[in-house]
C-alpha cells in the first residue's frame, strides 16, 4: 500500500497534526512537517515552524529545523520524513523513541518555572485545568478553538 501524500496543510484553515501522532515512533514529527510545509507554502497562520515544540524534537534527534526543512522538501510523504529522521542525526533505538515520546507527551509546561505563569493563563482561558492537562493537551484544545472561532 502506498503512503498518503504529502500535502501541504492551509494552516489558516485547518489545524496541523496532533503532536500526539507519531510519525517513525516520535510524537512532534508529524506536526512539525504540517508546519514546515506550510512555511514553504505561505499557508503557516498562526503557528510557527522551528519553535521550541519543534526544537524539542530536532535537539532529541541533534538535528537542525534547516535539516528537517530540506528533508521535508525533498519527500512525497510522511513515512519518508520518518524514514530519513531515523537515519540522520543522533542514533535512537526504538526504545529510546518510544520512551522520550511517552515522556514528552506526557510533560507539562507547568515543569518549567519561566513558562508557568503562561501555562497556567492559556489553560484557564481555554477551560484546562493546569494541574492536570498536558502540554499537549493545552496545543490540541487551542487548536480546537483556534478554528471554532474561524468557523462562520
Amino acid at each position: 500500500m502506498t503512503p498518503p501524500p504529502l500535502i501541504a496543510r492551509d494552516l489558516t484553515k485547518q489545524a496541523p497534526h496532533s503532536p500526539r501522532e507519531r510519525l517513525a515512533g516520535f510524537v512532534i514529527a508529524s506536526r512539525a512537517v504540517d508546519k514546515c510545509r506550510a512555511s514553504l507554502a505561505g499557508t503557516l497562520g498562526e503557528y510557527r515552524y522551528d519553535c521550541p515544540l519543534d526544537n524539542m524534537l530536532f535537539s532529541f534527534k541533534g538535528i537542525t529545523g534547516a535539516q528537517f526543512k530540506t528533508a521535508v522538501q525533498a519527500s512525497t510523504n510522511y513515512d519518508e520524513v520518518g524514514t530519513w529522521l531515523l537515519a540522520t542525526g543522533t542514533a535512537k533505538t526504538p526504545a529510546e523513541i518510544k520512551t522520550w515520546s511517552d515522556a514528552t507527551e506526557a510533560g507539562s509546561l507547568m515543569k518549567i518555572p519561566e513558562k508557568r505563569s503562561y501555562f497556567i493563563e492559556s489553560c484557564s482561558a481555554l477551560g484546562l485545568n493546569p494541574q492536570m492537562n498536558s502540554t499537549f493537551d493545552w496545543l490540541e484544545a487551542d487548536d480546537r478553538e483556534t478554528f471554532r472561532r474561524k468557523s462562520p
